[in-house]
Order: structure tokens, then sequence, then C-alpha cells
């Protein structure tokens, strides 16, 4: 994937080429390592001068101090340094491991940093499918997270475009007719971990669609999945 590639058409290109045709409702969850490189966020090692912090911190990680400064530099603030990894607040306000800095699938002595801005990424991916053939769906951008409270990874939506991500349900009431007080689903955080299945890290599967569920168009980032500081009961 070179830096400029328009992926809105390689990805009608690739639909076309497997016999597959866009059906209204479907969603497209694209992976946020294509996006990356796309977008030219990649870094070439050899470029990466480490900071005295950076040599300090990556041998306690077992890490190469060139990934611990990238690290540094994609992240707002530190938040604990744990022996496989620096868990950080990123520029987007993503807390993760690694501030999403990575070397999987990249080639060479280079690692990806997530998208600048992926509502953004998100927003162009599906205007560049409306102008080929007035393709209109929802994208979302993905990538992998780990969970405070539970073992394994699962794709979460760090980008959005054309559905609303939450789901309030607050409310309604339950099929035994409770009223629902504090249920507001994380939507498009379950359709890029459903994609996420199919995004094997060995089968080189940067897009999945979504078919046959109803969502809700709208115009909300993946920002709103944010929760707030104030609210946050672990800060």
């Amino acid at each position: 994937m070179a830096r400029g590639a328009d992926l809105a058409g390689l990805i009608v290109g690739a639909a076309a080429r497997e016999g597959i045709e866009f059906e209204r409702g479907d969603v497209l969850v694209v992976a946020q390592k294509i996006v990356s490189k796309a977008e030219g966020r990649m870094v070439g090692l050899a470029s990466v001068k480490p900071s005295r912090l950076a040599l300090e911190w990556a041998p306690r990680m077992g890490q190469d101090p060139r990934v611990t400064e990238v690290v540094l530099r994609e992240s707002r603030r530190v938040i604990r340094m744990t022996e496989r990894a620096l868990i950080v607040e990123t520029r987007h306000g993503f807390v993760c491991a690694n501030a999403g800095v990575d070397r999987s699938n990249v080639p060479g002595e280079r690692v990806t940093c997530l998208p600048e801005e992926p509502d953004a990424s998100a927003r162009r991916i599906a205007a560049g499918l409306r102008r080929r053939g007035g393709i209109a769906m929802p994208v979302i951008v993905s990538d992998t997270f780990g969970r405070p409270w539970r073992l394994g990874l699962i794709n979460v939506a760090i980008g959005a475009s054309g559905l609303n991500v939450l789901e309030d349900l607050r409310g309604t009431r339950d099929a035994h007719g409770h009223s629902l007080r504090a249920t507001v689903l994380a939507v498009a955080d379950e359709l890029a971990a459903a994609a996420g299945l199919l995004m094997r890290k060995n089968e080189a599967v940067p897009v999945v669609i979504v078919r046959g569920f109803r969502h809700s168009p709208g115009r909300e980032s993946a920002q709103r999945l944010l929760r707030p500081a104030a609210e946050d009961l672990f800060r």
C-alpha cells in the first residue's frame, strides 16, 4: 500500500474482481493499517533518535528504543508502563497500548501510527465511494485494542462516518416491560468487533462488509465513543 493510494477506488475494484455488489444497508469496516499506509503514517526507524526516556524505558519492556520513542511522540500522556507496553492516551484521546504504534504487517524497519484524524479518514473513504458509482454506505475505521478488565484483543471503531455510533436505549422498555435507565450500546464498536473476526493478522483481509444489520444513519464521529474525563471512575 503506497502513500496517497486511492482507498475507495481500491475497495471498489477489489469488490468488482470478487463479484461482490454493494447493497443498501451495508456497512464498510476498514482496517486502520491500510488507512495509515495510504495516509503516509509510517515511520522509518532508521530516522528515529531515541530520547533519554526511551532509552531508559525500552529495556524494561523488551522493546526497541526507537519504537518506544515513536510511542512517546504519539502520546498525550503516559498512564502506565507495563512489562509489555506503555499504556498511553493518544492525541486523539484513545487510551491504548503503545499509542497504536505497530510493526505487524509492515515491511522493513518501519512502524505505522494511527491516522491523524480517523473520523476524517472514514469520511474521505465514504465520499470516494459515492463518487465511484453513487455507493452510499457508512464507513468505520477499526483498530485492535486491549480491554482493561478482560483478556484478549478486540477491534473497536477509531473513526466513523454515516451512522450513529451509539444507540441510546434509555427510556425504552425491555421485553418484560422494565424501563431501561443506563443502556447505551456502542454500535460502531460492535460492528468493528464483528468484522474483526475476519480480519486475521495472517490473512490480509483489510476490508469487511457487514450486511444485514439495521443501523441508524447519522453524522456522529467515533469521538462520541470516548468517555468524558468527568465520567471516568479510574482517572
